[in-house]
Formats: structure tokens, sequence, C-alpha cells
């Protein structure tokens, strides 16, 4: 039998489970059905013209919105520019002179706006962005949940420590992810996403002069071309050397033949990830469905919410 003591706390633990359901409830994929029914179309085809005049920027686009949500969460915190309050996040170093895409991000915002002022969150528009992105260079698609609301500040410090390195070696990274409620299957599925994009030479150069075993000699030889041992530290080489600009399954079969670019790629093809590797260089749709689902359970950590946070008018700074 409960005694009466007991009751308050009950009905306390009651309130606020009620609170959690109701606040997760504000993530829905029909959340601008009523105030701005346009806005997924719009984001998309603003996207779209964007990856037409550049394939790179899928890449660029998916990177930034990986970038976004390890830090604070989904908020839009890293497309804040630098302020006397605000330490931008684009000044980190894993951004710095490397995060791209804030000016498409920028151009979709403003045609909603257009359309519907005030009502779509800048976090909105770029979780939206990295799947219309995914589609468009023949990547999987997935049902976005929105009503995510924009950050008034930025964290440097936390990306500067949060956001996994390319030297990291396989348990940091597993930790990392775990650190943020992704598992190691999400962890190596959206490593996936290094099936499109580039890297500059001084992130990889220690790789391919190591002359170590984890790494194929041929393809060392190969990429020691652009990259040389001294200067040169901003030469950009393609992830992914057969197919740059699609995605696909690619990446995976590269880690198994020992063609990894960076040192946090070809690490998972060892421990307790190598078998998930292998699967997803086997089946792509495998993959693609992976990849899908982790990008779901990354666009959800911890988005701001309800009455917290604020609709931005413009991306990079406060109303």
């Amino acid at each position: 039998m409960i005694g009466r003591s007991a009751l308050p706390l009950i009905s306390l633990m009651m309130l606020l489970s009620l609170s959690i359901v109701s606040s997760k409830a504000q993530l829905s994929a029909t959340f601008y059905d009523a105030t701005c029914p346009n806005a997924p179309t719009i984001i998309r085809n603003s996207i779209r013209r964007a990856i037409s005049a550049e394939r790179r920027m899928a890449a660029s686009l998916i990177r930034l919105h990986f970038h976004d949500c390890f830090v604070q969460g989904c908020d839009a915190s890293i497309l804040l520019d630098e302020t006397s309050t605000i330490q931008s996040e684009k000044t980190a170093l894993p951004n710095a002179n490397s995060a791209r895409g804030y000016g498409v991000i920028e151009a979709a915002k403003r045609q909603v706006e257009r359309a519907c002022p005030g009502v779509v969150s800048c976090a909105d528009v770029l979780t939206l962005a990295a799947r219309d992105a995914s589609v468009a260079v023949g990547g999987p698609s997935w049902s976005v949940k929105l009503g995510r609301r924009d950050s008034t500040t930025a964290n440097r410090d936390v990306a500067n420590t949060d956001l996994p390195s390319p030297f990291s070696g396989l348990q940091v990274l597993i930790d990392a992810f775990d650190k943020k409620g992704l598992n190691a299957r999400d962890m190596v599925a959206l490593s996936g996403a290094h099936t499109l994009g580039q890297s500059q030479c001084f992130l990889f150069r220690g790789r391919i002069y190591s002359n170590g075993t984890d790494i194929d000699a041929g393809f060392a030889s190969t990429r020691r071309r652009g990259c040389p041992q001294t200067g040169g530290d901003s030469n950009l080489a393609a992830l992914d050397l057969v197919t740059p600009n699609s995605f696909d399954n690619n990446y995976f079969r590269n880690l198994v033949q020992r063609k990894g670019l960076l040192q946090s790629d070809q690490v998972l093809f060892t421990g307790s990830t190598a078998a998930i590797v292998s699967q997803y260089s086997r089946n792509p749709r495998t993959f693609a469905a992976d990849f899908a689902t982790a990008m779901i359970k990354m666009s959800e950590i911890e988005p701001t919410l309800g009455q917290n946070g604020i609709i931005r008018r413009v991306c990079n700074a406060i109303n």
C-alpha cells in the first residue's frame, strides 16, 4: 500500500513525465503544415540549385549539420558569427577554414522568410538541408521531424572538445558518439558520409607518409602526389578516390582495401566495428538504411524546443 507521503512524489513524477512527452511531441514531421506548408519544398529546391552549381556542397551541408548537432544539440549555433558576446563555433579548430555551406543555408532561409516571416528556424532549415543534400547526390531520404528553435549563443569550447578528430583512435570515436546518444553502429554509418567530400592535406599527411601496415602502398603513393611532406597544407583530396561526388558504399570498400584517407576512417576497420564496415562494403542498401536511421537520431540530439530559443530572421546573427 502506498502511503500518503508518497502521493505528492508520484504526482510530481507523472507531471515530469507528461512534460517530457509534451516536449518531445513538439518535434513533428508536420510541424509547419499550418504555418508554412511550403517550407520543405522551398528549402529542397534551394539546396538542389546549390548542389547543381557545386556538387561538393552536398558533403559540406551534411557535415555542417553534424558539426551543429554535436555542439549544444541541433540548434544552428554553428551558424552564428563572432560578436562581442558570442565566441563563434566557426572559428573552432574543427571548423576554421574547413566548415562551409553557410551561404547556402542563408539563401534557403531568405527564401523561406519571404514566404513565412519569422516561422521556420535556421536549425530546421539546416536539418532539412542535410537530408536534401543526401538525396541530391543519390543518397537515402528520411522523414525529418521539425520544430527546433535557434540558440541565442554558440560554444566554441565545446566545438573544440566534442567534435571528433581525424586523428582519433577507435575507442575515442566510440566514446565521442556515445556521449551524444549514438552507438557504434550509428558512428560507422555516419562516418559513411565520407563517401562524399574532400579533406585537406595536413589532416592526412602523417598517414600517407607513415609506411604503416594499415595503408595500401599504391594508395599512399597516389595521395603523396597532391600532398607533399612540407607545404601544401590546404591541398584537397577526395575522401573517396573512386566516386567522390556520389553517395554509395565505396567508402567502406576502400576501408577494407586499406584505402581510407583519414586515420579516423581506417580505424573503423579494426576491433569491434570491423564487422560493420565489412557488412556495409557488401550491402549498400543496409548502409543507406542505417545512415538514414543514424541521421534521424543525430538530428534529434538535444533540440531546443517550445519557449526556449528563438526563430532567427537571419542565421548568422541574433535578432
